[in-house]
């Protein structure tokens, strides 16, 4: 437990002395099933990139992105993880009434507490990859909803590597 709060602690010393760069611009709440059948809740920030990494003559496509910090609690699975993630958002039209749908994708880092899950699954190491895809879409006010698709996995650094999977919905809220 002790190290579960300096992880938790350390995440949020680095969030809250970082530079006003890093406005904090979202808060996520996910909830999602793993390859495991257990569910999985995640609770997120999200700091938005500074500006368009491209935009179509048109307008009608974009491509931004955003820093993700998480926690995630694996139910059943006996294990929480943290994880930081450059997410690259893509969208389409300029604003569809209101709603703009996107695609996005990302590999980050994540640290869980145990490596061995509830004797079910071996990660091999406590770090792990985080590799996700979604889709959603983005309303006016900023808010988001969409479905994500998670691989953690530590790349073969340690054995064994038997990764684990997690499709999830989520809700962003706009700050």
């Amino acid at each position: 437990m002790k190290n579960k709060g300096l992880m938790l602690g350390s995440m949020l010393s680095v969030m809250a002395l970082s530079s006003p760069v890093f406005a904090l611009d979202g808060l996520t709440l996910e909830a999602g099933h793993t390859n495991e059948s257990t569910d999985a809740y995640r609770l997120a920030a999200q700091f938005e990139f500074a500006s368009d990494m491209w935009r179509s003559d048109g307008g009608a496509l974009a491509l931004d992105g955003y820093w993700d910090a998480g926690y995630t609690y694996w139910n059943d699975l006996d294990t929480q993880s943290i994880s930081l993630t450059p997410m690259f958002r893509l969208q389409f039209g300029p604003d569809n009434g209101g709603v703009t749908p996107f695609l996005e994708a990302g590999i980050g880092a994540a640290l869980f507490s145990e490596s061995n899950l509830d004797d079910r699954r071996d990660l091999g190491s406590n770090f792990q990859f985080e590799d996700r895809i979604g889709a959603g879409l983005r309303f006016a006010s900023g808010s988001e909803l969409g479905l994500r698709y998670y691989h953690y996995s530590n790349a073969g650094i340690e054995q064994p590597n038997q990764g684990i999977n997690k499709a999830a919905l989520y809700y962003r809220f706009a700050i």
